[in-house]
């Protein structure tokens, strides 16, 4: 689809008209005089809307894949310092459950040398195979070595989709691959189905969380999404072995060398917390953060905020939940002063067990929260502290 511009149809008029009226500035007088559409057009139709019949849009003919030649679904493992990032066990698990509408083998692809306690880990996570590509220059991450072997992988083994996790990694590799092979990517997808004839369907928010797009790859392949840690459920009580096929495969020479690595050090991240105490706009001053502390403190909790108060300066951007910020599902979330807008119920609405704490009875929180408390959280929390501190003694 592009801009087609009939420059004998144009006076000096209406080329300036063209020219100062387009948005994107993507329309420009060559040398010659004559009127071009740059790559920045967006395609917003205003240049046809007043191009008085010289400008229109023109379709391109697509040709569609061959569906049948494309099977199966990939996972790619995630693993850094000799440690299985969990949501490649969830990913797994969400292709379990997407092939009993569209049986599909599921496989994952490992890059890089192994232990014999990761391989098999992930033969006992319900994938069907595990492919290994091992070399030295996959040992470290390489973003060009690591595109390069999946593409090879994509071109041996076709498969109809790959899932990435939302990880550093895997929002790296994903759109690199997209590009390659001129396919569609879904990222921080919250909901993926199958359909019969093997299209994906890639369910994630948009327009700021206000409505929930379901988006379909239909004439290419592969089709690629992505998916945050704690969002799906790790498949159990697997009894098949997956096969173990390793590859060997020649790597083109990264052009990153890597001069030294240092691990970052430790932090407690709150997607894998058990009992989370998350604050938001109804606590009035960060003076009152050692009352919320003193609670968290009394349950083993770890704090979390609502957006407003990352932006504000509360706290570092990995405390926040919501679309952009961790996605969590403790077995205890407590939620103090939040209204519980789309956009942060959906990085924790699949917690087990949700406590919201709010002067409004029809905030959105209480729709989906399994107990609401309705008040002053200046009066509830200290109450709340009490009666744990008296149950303690």
């Amino acid at each position: 689809m592009g801009i087609i511009i009939h420059n004998e149809k144009l006076s000096p008029e209406l080329k300036k008209k063209l020219i100062t009226s387009c948005p994107f500035s993507a329309i420009a007088e060559e040398a010659d005089g004559t009127l071009s559409v740059s790559s920045g057009c967006r395609l917003c139709r205003l240049c046809i809307k007043n191009g008085e019949g010289a400008v229109e849009i023109q379709e391109t003919e697509r040709t569609a894949v061959n569906k049948s030649e494309w099977t199966g679904i990939s996972v790619f493992a995630d693993i850094s310092d000799n440690h299985i990032h969990p949501v490649v066990f969830e990913l797994v698990g969400k292709a379990m459950e997407m092939t009993r509408s569209c049986p599909q083998k599921i496989s994952i692809i490992v890059l890089g040398r192994q232990t014999d306690g990761n391989i098999e880990r992930l033969r006992e996570c319900g994938a069907d195979e595990i492919y290994i590509y091992d070399s030295p220059e996959l040992i470290d991450f390489r973003i060009d070595s690591y595109t390069a072997v999946i593409s090879n992988f994509i071109e041996e083994y076709k498969p109809s989709a790959i899932l990435f996790g939302a990880t550093e990694k895997g929002r790296m590799l994903a759109p690199r691959i997209a590009a390659r092979f001129r396919t569609g990517l879904t990222a921080d997808c919250t909901a993926i189905e199958m359909n019969p004839d093997s299209d994906i369907v890639q369910i994630r928010p948009a327009f700021g969380g206000n409505i929930m797009a379901e988006i379909l790859t239909t004439r290419t392949r592969p089709q690629l999404c992505t998916a945050r840690y704690k969002i799906f459920n790790a498949a159990s009580n697997i009894s098949k072995k997956a096969d173990v096929i390793r590859l060997d495969t020649s790597v083109p020479k990264s052009c990153m060398r890597i001069i030294k690595a240092e691990k970052k050090p430790p932090v407690n991240d709150i997607s894998d917390a058990d009992v989370i105490v998350a604050i938001g706009r109804g606590v009035r001053s960060k003076e009152d953060l050692p009352m919320i502390e003193k609670l968290a403190s009394l349950l083993s909790a770890e704090i979390a905020f609502s957006r407003p108060m990352i932006e504000a300066g509360w706290a570092e951007s990995t405390r926040q939940i919501g679309l952009s910020g961790r996605t969590v599902k403790p077995k205890l979330i407590i939620t103090i002063g939040i209204s519980g807008a789309i956009q942060f119920a959906a990085g924790m609405k699949e917690s087990d067990f949700i406590i919201a704490v709010n002067t409004d009875r029809n905030a959105p929180i209480t729709s989906f929260a399994d107990c609401s408390i309705i008040g002053n959280l200046y009066e509830i929390v200290p109450d709340l502290i009490r009666k744990i501190e008296g149950n303690k003694s």
